[in-house]
C-alpha cells in the first residue's frame, strides 16, 4: 500500500444548469409528471446547479479543475450550451473545458460540429447512444445507432476535427462498440459510467464485464469510473470495491479517470461520500498510478494543459 492520493483533482465528468433558461426538457418532464428514470427520482435535482453550487460540492476534495459535459441541453437550440459555459465566470477552474452535444446523424450535425471545433474550450463530443427495451430506462429512443452509416458519418467527421468522443452506453449495446471502436482507430473514445452495469443479476453483472473486458483491450478508448452509485442505491464500500477494480483491471491507471457525475450522483451519495471511496481502493496503486486516475489521465484525455506540479518537483530532483 502506498498511502492516500492527496494531490490536485481534475473531475472529468460534471453538468451545470440553470433552469430558468427552460433549455432542459428531460428535468421539465421530471418536473411536470414526477416520473423517474434508471438513477431514480430525479426531484433533488429540479434546482438550478451552478459553479458556486458544484464547488460547494467539491471543496474538500482539492478539485483544481473540470470537464463540463453536455446536460441534455435542448436540441432545439444547438450551440447554446457551450456559449452559455462561455459567458460564466470559470476562473476557479470548473468547467474548465466542454464535452458539447451534437447529434452525429442529425442533418445539420457538420456544421454543428463545426462550429463547436471551433471554440478552444470545446473538447469532444457527447450524444449518448443508451438504448433500453424498458422505455423509462431509455436515453436513446433508437437503437444501433452505432451501425448507422449516416451516425459514423458525423463521428468520422467529428474525428477529423480531433474532437474526442463520450460513449455512454449499456452492456448488452458492448458488442456494437467494440465494432465501432475497431473501425475507428483514429477516434478517442471515453466510456462513461464504468460502462454502466445497470442490471445487478448475476447475468448483467457477467455480461458487463465480459463486455467491459473486451472493451478494455481496445487501445483507443478510455474509462470514466463515474456515478457507479446511480445503478448500487443501497452501496457501500464493499459492493463498490469489485466494480471499481474490475474497471481498473480492465484499462489500467492510464487509460481511467474518476470523476464524480455531479449533481446526478448527488441522488445517491454526497461528492465526497464518492470521493472516499475512490481514494480508498485507489490506494492500493502506486502514487503514480493514483495521480493518472485522479489527474493525470484525465488532463491527457481531454487536453487540458494542466501543470502537473508534483510530477515537475520530482523531475527537478532526478
Amino acid at each position: 500500500m502506498s498511502g492516500r492520493y492527496d494531490g490536485p483533482v481534475i473531475d472529468p465528468h460534471h453538468h451545470l444548469w440553470d433552469l430558468k433558461l427552460g433549455r432542459h426538457p428531460w428535468l421539465e418532464k421530471a418536473q411536470a409528471s414526477g416520473e423517474d428514470i434508471v438513477f431514480g427520482s430525479l426531484a433533488p435535482l429540479l434546482r438550478d446547479y451552478g459553479i458556486d453550487d458544484y464547488r460547494a460540492d467539491a471543496a474538500r476534495q482539492n478539485v483544481i479543475a473540470s470537464v463540463h459535459v453536455e446536460a441534455g441541453w435542448s436540441l432545439v437550440y444547438p450551440l447554446e450550451e457551450s456559449r452559455w459555459l462561455d459567458g460564466l465566470d470559470r476562473s476557479s477552474g470548473v468547467a474548465h473545458r466542454y464535452i458539447a452535444r451534437v447529434p452525429l446523424d442529425g442533418p445539420d450535425a457538420l456544421r454543428l460540429l463545426e462550429t463547436e471545433a471551433e471554440n478552444s474550450n470545446v473538447v469532444g463530443i457527447r450524444d449518448i447512444l443508451s438504448w433500453h427495451p424498458d422505455a423509462a430506462k431509455r436515453f436513446d429512443p433508437r437503437p444501433h445507432r452505432m451501425s448507422d452509416p449516416a451516425w459514423r458519418a458525423g463521428l468520422a467527421h467529428a474525428t477529423r476535427l480531433g474532437l474526442v468522443f463520450d460513449l455512454m452506453l449499456y452492456p448488452w449495446q458492448m458488442d456494437e462498440a467494440l465494432a465501432l471502436v475497431g473501425d475507428f482507430p483514429g477516434t478517442l473514445f471515453v466510456l462513461n459510467h464504468g460502462g454502466s452495469p445497470v442490471d445487478r443479476t448475476q447475468e448483467g453483472m457477467a455480461l458487463w464485464r465480459r463486455g467491459l473486458r473486451a472493451l478494455g483491450k481496445a487501445p483507443n478508448v478510455r474509462l470514466k469510473i463515474s456515478d457507479l452509485v446511480a445503478y448500487d442505491h443501497v452501496w457501500t464500500l464493499e459492493s463498490l470495491r469489485p466494480v471499481i477494480e474490475h474497471c481498473l483491471d480492465c484499462f489500467g491507471p492510464a487509460r481511467a479517470m474518476f470523476a464524480s457525475d455531479f449533481p446526478v450522483a448527488g441522488l445517491h451519495a454526497s461528492f465526497d461520500e464518492v470521493y472516499e471511496v475512490f481514494r480508498t481502493v485507489a490506494a492500493e496503486f502506486s502514487l503514480d498510478e493514483q495521480r493518472a486516475l485522479f489527474f493525470a489521465t484525465a488532463n491527457d484525455t481531454y487536453r487540458l494543459g494542466i501543470a502537473d506540479l508534483a510530477e515537475a518537483r520530482r523531475d527537478c530532483h532526478v
